[in-house]
């Protein structure tokens, strides 16, 4: 690792949201909210759960996660945050701060919780934003390049996931979740 990558892992760095629909993107396209299947995945009973961070950059903007991917209609908005009343997917959100709670027992990757979004994810694909072949969207988990397919990224407990498009973006190495997450 570079010296300028080290310092700038040490220090966070505040990074605004962007401005704009995409990047406030939807939280859940039609078929995740009527409950239907999203490929394998099936919207069912809650169960336990653990916790990913989910960090996301275009063009040295936050993109948000928002609440209520994953989770089925009838929910209940309070604030900020979305309260499940129905059926919810094994990869969800309940707060727009990247944290996705993902059903133990699940073995899930990063493009399981992407088709559950509605959203594209490819190396040259990110939500709403895309980018040309030679600068393809990077991916750093728990501070480190990923350098396989980004849909292959495992969701594991407490691991933190950056996705980058556009300049670089000092990624975090970690997060801190929740008591009980």
């Amino acid at each position: 690792m570079d010296l300028l990558l080290a310092l700038a892992l040490a220090a966070p760095i505040p990074t605004p949201i962007g401005v704009g629909p995409r990047y406030h993107p939807p939280a859940a396209p039609k078929r995740v909210l009527e409950g239907r299947p999203v490929g394998p995945l099936r919207c069912g009973a809650g169960g336990r759960r653990f916790g990913v961070h989910l960090e996301l950059f275009a063009h040295r903007r936050v993109v948000v996660v928002p609440a209520g991917i994953g989770v089925a209609a009838p929910r209940t908005r309070v604030g900020a945050f979305v309260r499940p009343r129905g059926c919810s997917y094994a990869a969800r959100t309940l707060e727009p701060t990247g944290v996705v709670e993902v059903r133990r027992g699940a073995r899930l990757s990063l493009g399981d919780l992407f088709a559950v979004w509605g959203q594209p994810l490819s190396a040259t694909r990110l939500a709403g934003f895309s980018t040309r072949r030679s600068a393809p969207v990077r991916a750093y988990v728990g501070g480190r390049r990923w350098r396989g397919r980004l849909g292959a990224i495992p969701l594991r407990r407490h691991a933190e996931i950056v996705l980058e498009l556009g300049r670089f973006v000092p990624p975090h190495r970690a997060f801190r979740f929740r008591r009980g997450l």
